[in-house]
């Protein structure tokens, strides 16, 4: 279906959206209010909506079920995520993924290192935004509720982009793993007070920057400086692809994040977010990232790296 067909899904909310979204903070004052000392991080500042002038009427909401996570293929009407400690990828899924290359061991990470990588940019038009919490606490996100959701998003059930809205919401129902801590946040504001009342409001909030990529890189190396971020404790954020800015938000005590600088093959310069997890006993034993890495569960950590829409809290 044609990107343009797509953005016309969707009627645009009206005056009532307006006035809500000016009777309290906007996500970027809600942020620099209660985190007046961590920068937003670029996978957050690219979502934020422009500010409203006085002569704009509506804002606006549109949905494209393209590649969400910014490189990272989930498939229409694919079930899971790979970022979810509970998916289990199936044979064909594994062929031709581009989230095989962002798992890798920990004792991989260092200078010299290659990784087959693609850090895809998002096309700007096309992004969900975030949306003022008072606004999207107003929109049902209940898989009970499912019909009233894809009536107020004028789909028909069963389309591929009705599937990804429901493959969506039942993701963000399933209970966590043992250990796990999950959360799906419908505005930025619901993402800030969930990471905060994990590991305090004394945090940075990081994503993956690449520089411009002039071609798709052949691959990345590790080059030195790689660096632990503090504390024991992180929360991660994961873009999801919703009719609006979405994020899958999971913490455990087993979770260690790294800035890895690489380089690419021309020469293009990133610092990727790493996660590392210690301890996956766990997890789905048909996960995806152990069939790339053929490890079992529970046996050594693993690692991947964070596409340039997501974002790791850790503390400072």
């Amino acid at each position: 279906m044609e990107i343009m067909n797509l953005l016309q899904i969707f009627s645009f909310l009206t005056l009532a959206v307006v006035a809500a979204s000016h009777a309290a903070l906007t996500p970027k004052d809600y942020w620099n209010s209660v985190l007046p000392n961590a920068p937003m991080p670029r996978a957050v500042i690219d979502l934020l909506q422009p500010d409203l002038k006085d002569d704009q009427k509506e804002v606006g909401v549109t949905f494209s079920p393209g590649q969400p996570g910014g490189g990272v293929s989930v498939g229409i009407g694919q079930q899971g995520m790979p970022f979810s400690y509970s998916y289990g990828a199936s044979e064909d899924q594994l062929h031709d993924n581009p989230n095989v290359a962002l798992f890798f061991l920990e004792k991989d990470m260092h200078p010299g290192k290659r990784m087959n990588l693609h850090f895809m940019t998002q096309d700007s038009n096309t992004a969900a935004t975030f949306l003022p919490r008072q606004v999207a606490k107003s929109i049902p996100f209940s898989s009970n509720r499912l019909p009233e959701i894809l009536n107020k998003f004028s789909l028909k059930p069963g389309s591929p982009e009705a599937d990804i809205i429901k493959n969506t919401i039942e993701e963000c129902e399933k209970p966590g793993i043992k250990g796990e801590e999950k959360y799906c946040a419908t505005s930025l504001e619901s993402m800030v007070d969930f990471s905060t009342s994990k590991i305090g409001k004394d945090v940075q909030a990081i994503s993956t920057e690449v520089g411009k990529e002039t071609q798709m890189q052949k691959y990345y190396t590790v080059v030195p400086g790689v660096k632990k971020m503090a504390g024991n404790k992180a929360v991660v954020c994961h873009k999801q692809n919703y009719a609006y800015a979405v994020f899958f938000c999971h913490t455990t005590r087993t979770t260690k994040a790294y800035l890895v600088p690489l380089v690419g093959n021309d020469g293009t310069k990133a610092k990727a977010v790493a996660i590392c997890h210690t301890d996956t006993s766990a997890w789905n034993p048909k996960h995806l990232a152990f069939q790339v890495l053929k490890v079992k569960p529970g046996t050594v950590p693993v690692c991947h790296f964070l596409p340039k829409d997501h974002v790791v809290w850790t503390s400072k």
